[in-house]
């Protein structure tokens, strides 16, 4: 009886690699301005959706404004009309100011809103993101542009409705109006250095508020600087805000522009050029 002895068969064991992934794309250099320009609008629509989430932000950041339109027109107006050329109306007077007050007032919310993404860790989410650096910090500032376009056309309504007029023509309104909104601009980019400073919502507005008060009231924006005391009059004069607010004031009542448009537009530009590249270095160095 013969047996016939079988060889095991041999089998080969073949071991299934997965396909190694690419790694991913790596920038170099300069972002194309195009990704730059959508990564703004991106957090600028992000901002936005904020105030349709959270209507109360929008409610709370033009009643105040309302307020001291209804406050300085009848409480205070009676008191300083005198102060005012003959035929002049408080209401017209106290507009420009009202403006610029609302903006600047409104610019702390730069700060306040950037130290709370801070906070809650969402800049390093976004630091992590493959997007330009400053689309976080152009993104919030213009957001908050658009919600003064839209206090700053409230505030306009609401002085209409209690007497307020144009008396300069339509164009020259429109200057004064988008004078207002690009000064505010300008005190949003400071704001945002002060919010990535102390990155405390709370601590941001304190902040905020505390050096933007003397500016506001000791300037020419609710009552004539010649009504001051001689010593406060000299920073009156040389105030940003009051060049600003004289120069709204001239574009929507009439009267000459020149002079203190161009110290105005000089503010605008110099804050500008000093407070983009601070905040833009600043948030680089935020962990």
């Amino acid at each position: 009886m013969t047996a016939t002895a079988t060889a095991p068969a041999s089998t080969s064991t073949s071991t299934r690699t997965a396909a190694p992934t690419p790694p991913a794309p790596v920038i170099t250099g300069r972002i194309p301005p195009g990704w730059v320009v959508s990564d703004t609008l991106a957090m600028t629509r992000r901002n936005l959706l904020r105030y349709l989430r959270l209507p109360n932000l929008l409610v709370f950041s033009t009643v105040q404004p309302v307020m001291f339109v209804l406050l300085f027109s009848f409480v205070f107006g009676g008191a300083i009309k005198a102060a005012l050329p003959p035929g002049e109306k408080y209401i017209d007077f106290l507009m420009a100011g009202i403006f610029v007050q609302t903006v600047i007032f409104g610019s702390v919310q730069t700060g306040v809103g950037l130290s709370d993404d801070l906070s809650r860790g969402m800049i390093d989410r976004f630091r992590s993101l493959p997007m330009a650096r400053s689309a976080v910090l152009a993104g919030r500032t213009m957001s908050d542009v658009v919600r003064n376009c839209f206090v700053v056309v409230l505030m306009t309504a609401v002085g209409m409705a209690i007497g307020f007029r144009f008396h300069g023509g339509f164009i020259p309104a429109i200057g004064g109006l988008g004078l207002a909104v690009l000064f505010g601009l300008a005190f949003s980019w400071i704001s945002a250095f002060i919010g990535l400073s102390v990155r405390d919502p709370e601590a941001a507005q304190a902040a905020g508020f505390v050096w933007i008060f003397p500016l506001v009231f000791a300037s020419s924006a609710f009552v004539p600087v010649q009504t001051m005391p001689e010593w406060l009059q000299v920073f009156a004069r040389n105030n940003p805000l009051s060049h600003t607010v004289n120069a709204i004031r001239a574009l929507t009542q009439g009267g000459p522009i020149w002079h203190d448009l161009w110290i105005s537009l000089a503010w605008i530009i110099g804050i500008l050029v000093v407070f983009v590249p601070l905040s833009v270095y600043r948030y680089r160095q935020v962990h």
